[in-house]
């Protein structure tokens, strides 16, 4: 499947049929608030909440050349904007967080498709281009479905 159904349809569709009381195989954050966790991932890829690049620029190429790669993130990969606790529930149900999630998507596509050439900063891996963002994010999505053992490939 290539990238753009995948986020557009099925990382949704998959989230739609999980029982919110679905475990974690790893780390802190329950099923919704991971779902959210996400929409925030998207609403830095759709341009919303604009960042800076925290990593120096010297390790850029390398962090992209990782990025680029078919190499996964690791179980437990830190990421030192998050807090030590996950944040509570921000929307009423689960149901209502991937319907945030599914908007967050939606506008990601958008901003591209109405900026070809946009580039939009991670704070991770720097300045992204729509196929870059495209890979970030098919990894982060993948890396968290295995999180709650929902990715049926891969």
């Amino acid at each position: 499947m290539n990238q753009a159904v995948f986020l557009q349809s099925a990382f949704t569709h998959l989230l739609r049929n999980a029982n919110a009381a679905t475990p974690r195989e790893w780390g802190k954050m329950d099923l919704q608030q991971m779902v959210e966790h996400m929409s925030d991932s998207f609403r830095i890829a759709n341009g919303k909440d604009i960042q800076t690049c925290v990593t120096p620029a010297e390790n850029l190429e390398k962090m992209q050349a990782f990025l680029m790669s078919d190499k996964p993130f690791r179980p437990n990969t830190p990421n030192i904007q998050m807090p030590d606790t996950p944040l509570a529930h921000r929307n009423s149900s689960y149901a209502l967080a991937v319907d945030e999630l599914q908007g967050e998507i939606n506008d990601f596509f958008t901003v591209f498709e109405n900026q070809p050439g946009k580039t939009i900063t991670n704070p991770f891996f720097g300045d992204l281009s729509f196929a870059m963002w495209q890979q970030l994010l098919t990894k982060h999505c993948e890396h968290h479905l295995r999180q709650f053992n929902l990715l049926i490939h891969g």
